[in-house]
């Protein structure tokens, strides 16, 4: 058996391999920053407490690192891995809480290298991965309020849900899961109601800021979420086929998930006594992993949503400990060198298909040569202009690709409806867009970098 300083050497070494391989990597093979993480850049330029498709948190969160690190495009991808090494962290904590056995804790963390979100998609920091480490506290934060007396849990638990739901609305399938749990259990937790409702007036507390915006500005976050499900698209079939299709794709997801935990595993037999289904771990387990996904596929039912595949991001970071918590009493763990060979195997295995697609394949939005040509049209602009770039306007892609390249950091505008001051005099101004509408319409300088127009206007 391995030794107890040992386990905690090997999980620290896993989570800085993680962290080391999946920043150096991308930052050695890709040109350009990934379309979401461009996208929260673009936000961060014009902070505000929400977007035209999401809420605030990972824009501010990129600002941060902004401030910190400026144009090194690797301190994104590090930034994308820091999330995620936080959520690793905390499902170990509160995996340790649950079996007091180091050896499972450490199983169920590295079963998660089997499951695609924890791995390739990692170096696009997004809404997604943004989620992913206020998943992991919220639960284990709710799981400490309810298993002791110290208030700071729910306290903890409260600002953690917030910060969940401003990185994306779809973190209510948790809050609603654990208000679930807590329901149905009342009668065992009675005396931490008043902390459960404490914790309820923190987070709305700070997300209030966030509800003022949303009402200003339409719900235009919401409706953008509508569009993407497919929402506004009646079609009866949907409330059939989207839910099909949404189980076949989660099932290909946990293929190597599976296959990594099945080494360990004797012949499966799962037998429903009457202590396991009263065991409240195991409840509790179930609810944090297989209730926000039956409510998202019912979600998917009733309405005929359709639910893409990344959504569910951090929907399965607790996965590994329901299957080890279930079949506990099947665990060979004599094939534990086994187990860490094929863990090796896909913990390797990712990156390198990563780091093989990105240097054969050409044609990704990471081969997108953004730096270059903000260089270009800031040589045409100081060329013909002497005050500096202080506006861009157009689409997240392009003009937020000028907001981060350009050495003025320029706030990006997705158009200039809602701006809430005039432009000055002094403030110069890059439109990006279609070639054949700017070309007529531009009152300044014009220039095409194919397939966008820029139009430039500044003082002369």
């Amino acid at each position: 058996m391995i030794a107890k300083k040992n386990i905690i050497k090997i999980f620290y070494s896993f989570l800085f391999l993680h962290l080391f391989l999946w920043t150096l990597i991308p930052s050695v093979t890709n040109i350009n920053l990934p379309l979401d993480t461009i996208e929260a850049l673009a936000w961060g330029s014009n902070l505000d407490w929400g977007f035209n498709k999401h809420p605030p948190f990972s824009a501010f969160a990129v600002e941060v690192f902004y401030f910190i690190f400026g144009t090194n495009d690797w301190a994104y991808y590090l930034l994308s891995q820091i999330f995620l090494i936080i959520g690793f962290f905390f499902v170990w904590k509160f995996s340790n809480e649950i079996f007091q056995d180091q050896i499972l804790s450490l199983i169920s963390v590295f079963s998660l290298t089997g499951i695609y979100y924890y791995n390739f998609t990692t170096p696009e920091f997004n809404v997604n991965i943004s989620q992913i480490p206020f998943w992991a506290l919220c639960i284990y934060f709710f799981w400490k309020g309810l298993h002791s007396d110290r208030k700071i849990n729910w306290v903890f638990f409260g600002i953690f849900s917030s910060l969940g739901f401003l990185s994306k609305y779809l973190f209510i399938y948790l809050l609603l899961s654990l208000l679930i749990y807590f329901i149905c259990n009342m009668r065992q937790y009675k005396k931490h109601i008043s902390n459960y409702f404490l914790s309820i007036a923190i987070s709305l507390a700070l997300l209030t800021p966030h509800f003022i915006w949303l009402f200003k500005n339409n719900f235009v976050t919401i409706f953008y979420g509508i569009n993407r499900s497919g929402l506004s698209e009646f079609d009866l079939i949907n409330h059939l086929l989207n839910p099909l299709i949404f189980i076949c794709k989660q099932i290909l997801i946990l293929i190597p998930f599976l296959i990594i935990i099945n080494v360990i595993l004797k012949k499966i037999k799962i037998r429903f006594r009457k202590n396991f289904i009263k065991n409240r771990k195991i409840l509790f387990l179930i609810t944090i992993n297989l209730i926000p996904l039956a409510l998202i596929l019912i979600t998917s039912a009733l309405t005929g949503a359709k639910i893409r595949t990344m959504w569910m991001t951090p929907f399965y970071l607790f996965f590994g400990t329901l299957v080890v918590a279930i079949f506990k009493n099947q665990l060979e763990l004599k094939k534990l060198k086994k187990f860490f060979y094929i863990f090796s195997f896909f913990f390797l295995l990712w990156p390198s298909v990563y780091f093989t697609i990105s240097i054969l394949d050409e044609t990704k939005r990471t081969d997108y040569p953004g730096k270059e040509i903000s260089r270009l049209v800031q040589n045409k602009w100081d060329d013909n202009f002497i005050n500096e770039i202080k506006i861009v306007v157009g689409d997240e892609w392009y003009a937020g690709n000028l907001s981060y390249n350009l050495y003025s950091r320029p706030i990006w505008y997705n158009d200039l409806k809602n701006k809430k001051t005039p432009i000055k005099d002094d403030e110069g101004v890059i439109y990006t867009g279609n070639p054949k509408i700017l070309r007529k319409i531009c009152p300044g300088i014009y220039g095409t970098i194919k397939p966008v127009g820029y139009c430039m206007i500044g003082k002369r």
